[in-house]
């Protein structure tokens, strides 16, 4: 029989011996294996500006945060994790929670599911219900820079700058189309070495050549996931090589890009760091009296919370949001194109994409590809302003006839429901099966724990609901499990 002690394949995980360069941090991670064997890896972060002082002691702080960031996925696997930096008591308490937070995530939603890429016996894991899952001692030491003294600060930030953690997807192009209104956007594309930069390269490209304050930090957060892949005995050899839609084991993902925002925040005094969340990835579960967030807590309104209060007890005075929280993924959609058509023109929604004449374009067979390309054709808009052909829209449209997509159960009825009355897809046993109405889609929705209205600050909720009213079809709110029309806008703006 499996047990969770049967994970912990590894006595000892190292982050330490920082390097801190004007435009590169760069952290050892060293595993000690059970047999005293050492292998390690560098895990960095750079910069296309001065942005690290190695004898300013925030600096520091703030870099020894970013390089923990990968270990969080590992507390399962280490008999003991030392952290070896310049951390204060917020940050020990923050990498502590968040291991431990990772671990139930990933116990729950990697280990215990049926995981293509674990082999066997630790594919059969047994249930258990424990008071702490993650299984490393975890230590915090502090020999490099010793010499150097934390206070914490009050700093002072710009409540109308924004960062825009930037991906060349639909949502933080959104984002940005509604921040250039707003405010004064700072878009942020953060480059992995892996395939995921190829969705922003369009965007990337045309915000450097068009946009003032685009940045692009980099990091090799993707080879130091493959490295610990490698070198954790209960992954499949040839994982590389197999097709799936999950990673094999990390869920600590949005964070390791989300920290690489900071330091632009901070030598910029930027007020607000905005992620592109919509109204779905928002959820919680309960697997066997155990309470988790179907791994998406790093896309939740809970992560958004719980990081802005970790930067206020830093004194960093910086909140963290999303400004689509209340949006379904087709309405967010409807008004990037219609608003924002030049923004939209560059959206690459697809982690297959490929590079033609120095430009990017969709796969055109994926599901995120017929996903959208069926949401546009029944937004009445043509996906061959992103970069599909004829040939993809027809094969969307037959892969749409046999195969769902991979929506919340509302977003994706009410898809099939427009394509079905607008004569766009064949009325077949399966898609008369999907389809069925959910008009609240197209509605800002608040309640339900998904969508707060007091969470979208003051200063710009009065004139983002405007813009939002001119295509959604009015508010609703959750009240006793069914959506009630709000009558009075104005009050419910207010809060």
């Amino acid at each position: 029989m499996i047990t969770l002690n049967d994970f912990v394949v590894h006595k000892k995980l190292y982050i330490g011996n920082i390097k801190i360069e004007p435009r590169k941090v760069t952290a050892e991670y060293r595993i000690v294996r059970k047999n005293n064997t050492t292998i390690n890896y560098l895990f960095d972060y750079s910069y296309e500006k001065n942005y690290f002082d190695k004898s300013d002691s925030d600096d520091v702080n703030l870099a020894s945060i970013m390089l923990a960031q990968v270990a969080i996925n590992y507390g399962l696997f280490f008999e003991e994790m030392e952290f070896d930096g310049l951390y204060d008591d917020n940050d020990k308490k923050f990498i502590i929670e968040m291991i431990e937070n990772t671990s139930v995530e990933i116990y729950i939603n990697k280990l215990l599911i049926d995981n293509p890429f674990l082999v066997k016996p630790f594919d059969s894991l047994t249930f258990e219900k424990k008071e702490k899952y993650t299984a490393s001692k975890i230590i915090f030491t502090n020999y490099k820079f010793a010499n150097l003294k934390l206070e914490k600060l009050k700093s002072k930030t710009d409540i109308n700058r924004y960062a825009i953690l930037s991906s060349g997807g639909k949502e933080s192009l959104l984002s940005y189309g509604l921040l250039q209104e707003l405010g004064t956007p700072y878009p942020v594309f953060v480059n992995e070495s892996g395939r995921h930069w190829y969705t922003a390269y369009n965007s990337y490209h045309y915000f450097k050549d068009n946009i003032n304050n685009t940045e692009k930090p980099w990091t090799n957060s993707d080879r130091v996931f493959n490295w610990f892949l490698k070198n954790l005995p209960f992954i499949k050899k040839n994982y590389a090589d197999m097709s799936a839609d999950i990673y094999p084991i990390r869920l600590w993902t949005v964070a390791i890009f989300l920290f690489a925002v900071l330091p632009v925040a901070r030598k910029n005094n930027i007020g607000n760091i905005i992620i592109g969340d919509e109204y779905d990835t928002t959820v919680r579960g309960i697997y066997k009296g155990l309470n988790h967030y179907l791994g998406l807590y790093d896309q939740s309104r809970y992560f958004d919370n719980y990081l802005s209060k970790y930067y206020k007890r830093k004194g960093w005075e910086i909140r963290q949001y999303s400004l689509l929280r209340s949006l379904s993924e087709m309405l967010g959609l409807k008004i990037l194109v219609k608003r924002y058509p030049d923004l939209q023109r560059y959206q690459v929604s697809c982690h297959a994409a490929h590079s033609k004449n120095g430009k990017m374009y969709p796969c055109g067979k994926c599901e995120k590809c017929r996903r959208i390309i069926g949401m546009l054709i029944a937004l009445d808009e043509d996906p061959k302003r992103c970069g599909y052909t004829d040939e993809q829209i027809k094969h969307a449209f037959t892969t749409l006839s046999k195969y769902p997509t991979h929506q919340i159960e509302t977003d994706r009825n009410h898809l099939y429901y427009l394509l079905i009355n607008k004569d766009l897809i064949e009325p077949n046993n399966f898609t008369k099966k999907q389809a069925k109405a959910h008009p609240e889609i197209f509605k800002l929705r608040f309640g339900n724990k998904k969508s707060i209205i007091n969470e979208i600050p003051e200063h710009i909720r009065p004139k983002l609901l405007e813009i939002y009213l001119h295509y959604a079809d009015g508010i609703v709110s959750m009240k006793n499990g069914k959506w009630e029309e709000i009558e009075n806008i104005n009050e419910f703006i207010k809060g």
